[in-house]
């Protein structure tokens, strides 16, 4: 009996170990002399073969920032072992060769991020992207050895927007492989029904004060300041068209 309760509870902690959410991302510069073709291709490569399940595409264009006019192409949520049966045959392969890549610069940044759920808040999102079409990514780049910080800085942020009024989806991953000097290590990401929502004072700094301790601001400040080197803003926009929807 025993050996039963300890196998047993191996096979459940293995279990929850693999119940992780995660994306694959890969961004594409487009040949903007072909954009109504890669339109059209991507609409129907997606449709063809990644309509449902971990397999499902989503595309979206980057609004801002450095990669303005980029695309990013999007697969899951999925889980590494769906990656040996992902789309391949059938057509598939020919297809994203013949009928994507030669309307398509450049591809770049083929990553695969995984998801916080502890911290991450986006329990009120459904599964239609066209309620909140617009992501707001901000990348960051960890210190060498400031690693040990992270968690504790994002435990306060997730307490915060958790406290502040109204729904706030928001989001924490990190990316699961080495990333050299492309400093894309963590990308945490609000979701938006549309550009306004900008305009609102959602007073971050009071809430996190009222949640962490009156003396907690400037604090959370010098230790942002010393585990992250660098961070940058993105705005992605949903094409459900290129999405296949």
């Amino acid at each position: 009996m025993m050996v039963v309760m300890v196998f047993g509870t191996v096979i459940t902690v293995k279990a929850q170990e693999k119940a992780y959410v995660m994306w694959e991302s890969i961004t594409l510069t487009p040949d903007n002399t072909k954009l109504k073709v890669l339109e059209t291709n991507m609409r129907k490569h997606n449709q063809t073969y990644h309509k449902e399940g971990p397999y499902k595409a989503y595309v979206y264009h980057i609004s801002t920032g450095p990669n303005i006019g980029k695309i990013v192409w999007e697969m899951g949520p999925l889980t590494y072992s769906h990656l040996d049966k992902r789309p391949k045959e059938g057509g598939h392969d020919e297809d994203w060769r013949d009928n994507i890549l030669p309307y398509v610069k450049k591809m770049s940044n083929g990553e695969y991020w995984k998801k916080d759920k502890e911290l991450s808040n986006t329990d009120m999102l459904d599964q239609d992207n066209n309620s909140h079409p617009l992501l707001y990514i901000r990348y960051l780049e960890v210190v060498k050895g400031e690693g040990h910080n992270v968690k504790y800085l994002f435990t306060q942020i997730s307490k915060t927007v958790k406290a502040m009024e109204g729904e706030n989806p928001w989001s924490i991953y990190y990316n699961e492989f080495r990333q050299g000097d492309l400093g894309r290590h963590i990308a945490t990401v609000s979701a938006m029904k549309n550009w306004a929502e900008l305009d609102k004072d959602q007073d971050f700094k009071e809430t996190f004060k009222k949640v962490n301790g009156e003396k907690s601001w400037q604090a959370f400040i010098e230790n942002m300041n010393d585990t992250f080197s660098n961070s940058w803003d993105e705005i992605w926009s949903f094409d459900a068209k290129m999405s296949g929807r």
